[in-house]
């Protein structure tokens, strides 16, 4: 999926490299990497769920296997650390927690065009109405806003090419509703999945595309389930979530 050299790092602070303004968006024809940040954070809840630093492990040679530059860490990332990343993936827990600055550090990878993909409670903080900008939906903390069971998929956009080969599916895991979203441009759904507590149909997965004023078009994709760390291993799963980083970062998206 992601040809080229590959390398991979993941550790709490990265050297610093000099800060071009961005890493520029792929052109038909490129063959260069795509560049991925894993956005982690340390491990949250009971056994078996949240698990972040595992998934910073296993990812990082996921990615790596399939032709990525990768790197990350466990806090947010700095301009230098972002400056020539093509997409962040970030699974951590109410990332929508930002300073300021780091609000202007996301903005202006954004600005230039760079890629997010959202999992699960990666939605989750203190200022939905700011951060469904970014996104296109998140959830306030400290709301009930969670149901847990039988998610039960049905896929939107088939012609999607992140849905590519997928059908309506079924996962036991952690869905979300109460959400804020972005108007505006909206999000544009992939599958939705009815509550397990009330049947309220509430989008799961979804792509959004926002221009900020003067600068480039930037994608992301959201997958709100990823409580159980075993839906990681699901071959569909980990198919949709690479599928979605290709198409962020606007590669073929073909696995």
């Amino acid at each position: 999926m992601f040809s080229g050299t590959i390398a991979a790092t993941m550790s709490a602070q990265q050297p610093a490299p000099a800060v071009p303004n961005a890493a520029a968006q792929i052109q038909t024809g490129d063959t260069r990497p795509i560049h991925v940040y894993l956005r982690a954070g340390l491990k949250s809840h009971g056994e078996g769920a949240h698990d972040y630093p595992q998934f910073a492990a296993d990812w990082s040679k996921l990615l790596t296997d399939h032709g990525a530059i990768v790197d990350g860490s466990y806090h947010f990332p700095t301009a230098q650390e972002l400056a020539n990343v093509d997409v962040m993936v970030m699974y951590k827990g109410d990332a929508g927690y930002m300073t300021p600055s780091e609000k202007s550090v996301l903005e202006d990878y954004m600005k230039r065009g760079g890629g997010l993909v959202s999992i699960h409670d990666t939605l989750c903080g203190d200022d939905p109405a700011w951060y469904s900008t970014v996104v296109g939906g998140a959830k306030k903390h400290g709301e009930q806003n969670f149901s847990a069971g039988a998610i039960k998929y049905t896929i939107v956009d088939k012609a999607s090419p992140i849905m590519k080969g997928m059908s309506d599916f079924e996962i036991n895991d952690e869905a979300f509703f109460k959400i804020t979203w972005a108007t505006n441009p909206g999000i544009h759904v992939l599958a939705t999945a009815p509550m397990p507590s009330s049947g309220e149909v509430v989008p799961q997965m979804w792509t959004y595309e926002r221009t900020i004023f003067g600068g480039q078009a930037s994608r992301s994709f959201v997958w709100m389930q990823g409580h159980p760390y075993t839906n990681f291993a699901r071959p569909d799963v980990q198919g949709m979530i690479l599928r979605g980083i290709a198409w962020e970062g606007h590669y073929p998206t073909e696995t």
